[in-house]
């Protein structure tokens, strides 16, 4: 799940650009803002830093399994020869 935190950070940084005379709806267009920024990015489908992470560790010990077979399958093929 996408940290709110920035989502919410994000939000305000743009509603706090927006001209003073639009100041006065700053609360409904930052919660407008929110809720957009949420949809698009829940569309891209991304991922949190926590899964990344868990997901290239994973991969770091498939490569390591994978050379280790590879080594082994070479080794079984030299003493077929």
């Amino acid at each position: 799940m996408l940290n709110t935190k920035f989502i919410d950070d994000l939000a305000r940084q743009i509603s706090n650009s927006i001209p003073a005379g639009v100041k006065g709806m700053q609360a409904d267009v930052e919660k407008n803002i929110r809720t957009l920024l949420q949809g698009a990015f829940t569309r891209l489908d991304l991922v949190t830093r926590e899964e990344f992470d868990v997901q290239t560790k994973v991969l770091a010990r498939t490569r390591e399994k994978l050379e280790a077979l590879e080594k082994l399958v070479a080794e079984l093929e030299k003493q077929k020869l």
